[in-house]
């Protein structure tokens, strides 16, 4: 068996030239907004001539809801795969169609919000969807979001 000097390999290594790299990672800043709080926050701006996310979004979760009953897919997990996206992110789509049907198309029909550009976020949309009497999804839908498209 051969024996190592390890006073010779820390030597061989100290004479081999060094490379130090700093890297400082600091965790994205985000700012959290509870869907309830009305405050401005709510909403996001964009340019006049686009649809507002949410109507986009609300247009594909009934597009897939068409294409699952169509048996163009199997299911929502075929969906995801096509799409390159998590099956929890369909979810989160496919969510917005526990909405009110008339809180669905004023989503379809939101062109711009006040004349201001502004939008509601989905993330908001959320706890809207979350909830199983419609007619709590309304006098929520009226209370926060109303005074938002109105």
């Amino acid at each position: 068996m051969q024996q190592h000097n390890r006073r010779e390999d820390v030597i061989e290594m100290k004479s081999q030239p060094t490379v130090t790299v700093e890297l400082n990672l600091a965790p994205p800043r985000r700012h959290r907004v509870r869907a309830d709080d009305p405050s401005p926050e709510l909403v996001q701006t964009r340019s006049p001539n686009q649809l507002p996310r949410i109507t986009r979004l609300m247009a594909l979760a009934i597009k897939f809801q068409e294409m699952v009953e169509r048996g163009e897919v199997r299911d929502y997990a075929d969906l995801a795969r096509l799409g390159h996206v998590s099956r929890a992110r369909i979810t989160q789509i496919t969510n917005l169609l526990h909405l009110a049907p008339d809180i669905q198309e004023q989503l379809i029909i939101l062109r711009t919000a006040n004349g201001s550009g502004r939008i509601l976020c989905e993330r908001h949309l959320q706890k809207l969807a979350g909830m199983i009497d419609w007619s709590e999804q309304r006098q929520f839908w009226r209370d926060i979001f109303a005074s938002e498209v109105a």
